[in-house]
């Protein structure tokens, strides 16, 4: 079969996206479970969900949902209490079989990744064939399923992935990118959080195609003009991003265990600002950007969760450290789960003298930015915490230690 006449032709980006991770593993595990709803977490009145199997979230159960609202939705699931030593062991035989296939994975989290597969063709036939074969191989080799998405870019092969799931494989080709984007809702757009897409739909843009059509010079008014020219240019399913294999794992962070479980968002709120600003504080001190920023919640039942997002502009500013970190942990909605432990990690960094950062700085960002860099100087000749954001002078809520 020519390329011209391939069914992926066009596409060399995969995303993998194992299914209900956690969960599929526990049903591996226990095989009698199979077909019914399984809940991954903590027992009792304080957990929270960690992973649920497909026939759980047919009911509404989803991750961060407090374990016994779980059960009210779902009475006969049943809660297993998770194994992280057992799901990195999985995670591991996955990745090396990625790998085994081509040496461009870039793997996302424990159980996600992109892999260009444009090296692997003449051996394995198209990407799509390659999909079916990955999927095949993570069946029969680890006894779960995992769903995958087949593009030309990043952006394209996660939603596709997406798509398919659970325990499927979507192709979109080049010239199918604008019939399976454009339908979409405005909120399958990376980087349109809660927010964004409220403004976005007062401005009466519903669908990704109601955006790509509107000028990128109003969408920067609305939004502002990095996050605008951004989604401009997604919304037409550009995305120059190339899959980044291994690389040497940088990040810095801070994190807080509280000194009795807090079920205060605001308290939660000051506390991820003091932690942003800490973490940025060491950023610009190792002379590093983040492209990437983590958060970590740890429950009063001991259930851990993470959740991070990649930045359209690294950055060494608390305050976008802070704004990414809130809007993660807001998109939770934990409603008032009692929380231990709280973190904020800066991931994915670049040198800062090699990256145009300055030159991209509004108005608005050069005055945060030597708030910030006068904060520095002030800490390095009184102390650290000499010169802070006012929300952090008066902390309510427990304190920390």
């Amino acid at each position: 079969m020519s390329s011209g006449s391939s069914r992926a032709a066009g596409c060399t980006v995969l995303h993998v996206d194992m299914d209900a991770f956690f969960a599929s593993v526990e049903v591996r595990r226990r095989p009698e479970l199979a077909g019914t709803p399984v809940i991954v977490g903590g027992a009792g009145n304080r957990g929270v969900v960690t992973s649920a199997t497909y026939e759980a979230r047919r009911y509404g159960v989803h991750a961060a949902m407090p374990t016994s609202r779980a059960l009210r939705l779902c009475p006969t699931a049943t809660v297993l209490p998770g194994d992280l030593a057992l799901y990195a062991e999985v995670s591991r035989a996955v990745m090396a079989l990625f790998r085994s296939i081509t040496p461009l994975v870039e793997p996302l989290s424990m159980d996600e990744a992109f892999l260009d597969v444009s090296g692997a063709g003449r051996r394995l036939g198209d990407a799509a064939e390659i999909g079916e074969y990955l999927r095949a191989r993570v069946f029969d080799e680890q006894g779960i399923t995992c769903s995958v998405g087949v593009a030309g870019t990043k952006f394209v092969a996660k939603l596709a992935s997406t798509a398919a799931k659970p325990d499927g494989l979507l192709v979109v080709r080049p010239a199918e990118v604008m019939g399976f984007l454009h339908p979409l809702p405005v909120g399958a757009l990376w980087g349109v959080g809660a927010k964004t897409e409220e403004v976005l739909l007062r401005l009466g843009l519903r669908t990704v195609g109601d955006l790509a059509h509107v000028p990128v010079r109003t969408l920067q008014r609305a939004v502002g003009p990095a996050a605008g020219a951004h989604l401009h240019e997604l919304s037409w399913g550009r995305d120059p991003r190339r899959v980044v294999p291994d690389e040497p794992e940088k990040s810095t962070g801070h994190e807080e265990t509280f000194g009795t479980d807090v079920d205060d968002p605001a308290v939660i709120h000051r506390e991820l600002l003091r932690l942003s600003e800490r973490t940025a504080g060491r950023l610009r001190s190792g002379g590093w950007l983040a492209r990437t920023v983590t958060i970590k919640v740890r429950f009063a039942d001991f259930a851990t969760i993470t959740r991070s997002r990649t930045l359209d502009v690294p950055t060494d500013l608390g305050q976008e450290l802070y704004d990414t970190a809130r809007a993660l942990f807001d998109a939770l909605g934990l409603d008032r789960a009692r929380i231990r432990l709280v973190g904020v990690r800066a991931e994915r960094l670049v040198p800062a003298g090699e990256t145009p950062r300055q030159l991209e700085l509004g108005a608005r960002e050069r005055g945060r930015r030597e708030a910030e860099l006068a904060a520095d100087r002030a800490a390095r000749r009184f102390g650290a915490g000499a010169v802070r954001p006012a929300t952090l002078l008066h902390r309510g809520g427990p304190r920390t230690r």
